[in-house]
């Protein structure tokens, strides 16, 4: 199983980015679909998790700013960004609980990030 972010770059502030993962490979269900992030110097924090039903979570930084969504279909996560600041500025990392048929649970796997920038 792969997860693959893209979506980073450069904004200014005020500004919107829209992050996506695909996650690939010998999936058969996917559980939670998460982003973290890790700014320079700090730990890596959860910033947005969803359920396979659907339910969201925030952390308290980004409530209001930023929405996760996911396309079950397609095994992909979204976080869409607005109202960006510069303290948002990290690599961002999507995270996934994928169920392995062969050992019969869920095993949590990581993606690769993507760098945003928010800056003037």
């Amino acid at each position: 199983v792969q997860l693959q972010a893209s979506g980073g770059g450069l904004v200014q502030p005020g500004g919107s980015l829209r992050l996506s993962c695909v996650a690939s490979g010998s999936i058969s269900r996917i559980n939670s679909m998460n982003w973290y992030h890790q700014a320079p110097g700090k730990q890596r924090e959860l910033v947005a998790t969803i359920t396979s039903r659907g339910v969201t979570n925030y952390a308290d930084s980004v409530k209001g700013r930023f929405t996760i969504s996911r396309d079950t279909a397609k095994n992909t996560v979204y976080l869409q960004m607005n109202s960006l600041k510069p303290e948002d500025t990290a690599v961002y990392y999507c995270n996934a609980d994928v169920f392995n048929i062969h050992e019969l649970r869920y095993r949590n796997h990581w993606g690769q990030g993507t760098q945003v920038t928010v800056s003037s």
